[in-house]
């Protein structure tokens, strides 16, 4: 049990070991993979999956900035290639990064490295399924922060057409197992 002090609080330096504690606590509670347990070629087909909503595509384009008709736009979308409004790619993006969190990198990834070979081959429409899927494509050694490793993610969202709405390739800074 922690010190406190006659405010009732903690006494001076106990709040860094509380702090410690909790650390290991979590650190051994994590949903994430750790470094070490990625295998290149392993695939994740990730649930569950998520409906998007007008609210979804209201919201993200708004609060982006992205005030593009094609995405806010009801009536100007009827004229257009595809005849209704287009969910904003960038929202699709980041719902198949989040829809892998959980299983892949809750808690044990440092940080994005950045993405790359991002494609949006179909459009994604308000009220399609997206299934999200994840491929490992590389496992290193990071070479400059040896306590952590480098894996690199195909991430590939599928609608429920079986359409791959969006490809992504995307690097993670992970953490490696406690010891």
């Amino acid at each position: 049990m922690a010190a406190s002090n006659s405010r009732g609080g903690l006494a001076r330096g106990t709040n860094i070991l509380v702090s410690v504690r909790a650390l290991r606590i979590r650190e051994a509670n994590m949903a994430g993979k750790y470094f070490e347990e990625f295998r290149v070629g392993d695939v994740f087909k990730h649930q569950p999956s998520r409906t998007v909503t007008e609210t979804d595509n209201l919201l993200f384009s708004t609060l982006t900035m992205n005030v593009q008709p094609l995405h806010l736009d009801a009536e100007f979308s009827k004229n257009t290639e595809f005849g209704q409004r287009l969910v904003n790619s960038i929202f699709t993006l980041g719902l198949v990064v989040g829809l892998s969190v959980g299983e892949l990198t809750l808690g044990t990834t440092v940080g994005n490295l950045g993405f790359e070979k991002t494609e949006f081959p179909k459009p994604v429409f308000i009220g399609d399924t997206i299934t999200a899927e994840t491929e490992i494509i590389e496992v290193r050694e990071s070479k400059s922060r040896p306590q952590w490793g480098i894996v690199q993610f195909e991430h590939r969202g599928v609608n429920q057409r079986g359409e791959i709405v969006v490809k992504s390739r995307r690097l993670g800074m992970m953490r490696r197992k406690p010891s």
